[in-house]
């Protein structure tokens, strides 16, 4: 009896060591099934809290403006402003020439005794950047526009107050027309409001006659706002354009070669060949 009793205890031990492995066995497998849960979860929570990137504005078209001054032909000016006080205009005060500025000219056309014509024209340009937070350039000087369209048919006093789109000049533009008295004397106003791009460009024409000189039509006050306008549109892209494209060279590799191969030539007989080697002056804008 004595002797079975350390036996049994072997036996039993034996017994034993398969069951401690099967628990082992499962409570590894249940760590494994946790981690994979713990991991799945982990992944699923961290790609919900990813915010989607937000779409990049549009560039804007324009990043520079025109001389004010220089935007409206010489000519033109002269034709709608007679005897200007000062032919160049007298340009408006800015902090960022780039992003807004402005030119304007006025005179007094003298008849004699048939009265006096007085012009007045103005010409603003506004620029817009793009601007991740507030929109691209072109919206937001699309909402400008629409704000100076307003702010034209508004003007304090203004008679028999009209307006309708300018065909024509830019992507979109409008023409207010209206009367208003100041100085006893009769005005005929045209504001043209344009947009090309992220630019604005917002420009006033009026006249009024003096002594008994008759009030200018509001169709000719209307035609000389419209063709003043289209130069100063035409003047943003020409901008835009004389910053992308390099100057002309005065002349190329092939043509000085001609030039080099002519002066050879014509070493022998100096009476064919001009003589003079001035170069031309270039001409001022």
């Amino acid at each position: 009896m004595h002797r079975s009793a350390p036996r049994l205890s072997r036996i039993l031990a034996c017994a034993a060591v398969p069951v401690m492995l099967v628990a082992v066995g499962c409570s590894s497998d249940s760590d494994s099934d946790s981690d994979s849960k713990k991991n799945a979860g982990s992944s699923s929570s961290g790609t919900a809290s990813t915010k989607p990137s937000e779409p990049t504005v549009e560039a804007a078209r324009f990043d520079d403006l025109p001389d004010p001054c220089s935007s409206i032909a010489k000519k033109t000016i002269k034709d709608l402003v007679p005897e200007a006080k000062k032919k160049n205009g007298t340009a408006g005060r800015s902090n960022d020439l780039a992003a807004r500025s402005s030119c304007s000219w006025n005179g007094l056309d003298d008849k004699g005794v048939d009265g006096s014509q007085y012009r007045w024209l103005d010409v603003g340009f506004t620029r817009f950047d793009s601007d991740q937070s507030l929109g691209s350039g072109a919206k937001r000087a699309t909402a400008e526009y629409a704000k100076q369209v307003t702010k034209a048919k508004a003007s304090e006093g203004a008679e028999k107050v009209a307006a309708e789109p300018a065909a024509g000049i830019g992507e979109e533009a409008t023409v207010v027309t209206y009367g208003l008295s100041k100085t006893d004397e009769d005005f005929a106003y045209a504001t043209v409001v344009a947009r090309t791009g992220n630019v604005v460009v917002t420009l006033t024409y009026n006249g009024a006659g003096y002594a008994g000189a008759k009030t200018p039509s509001s169709a000719s006050i209307v035609k000389g706002a419209q063709k003043a306008a289209k130069e100063a549109v035409a003047a943003v892209a020409e901008t835009a354009d004389a910053k992308v494209t390099p100057p002309a060279k005065s002349g190329s590799d092939d043509s000085k070669k001609d030039v080099k191969k002519d002066t050879a030539k014509g070493s022998g007989s100096d009476s064919d060949s001009p003589k003079s080697t001035t170069k031309p002056k270039a001409k001022s804008s």
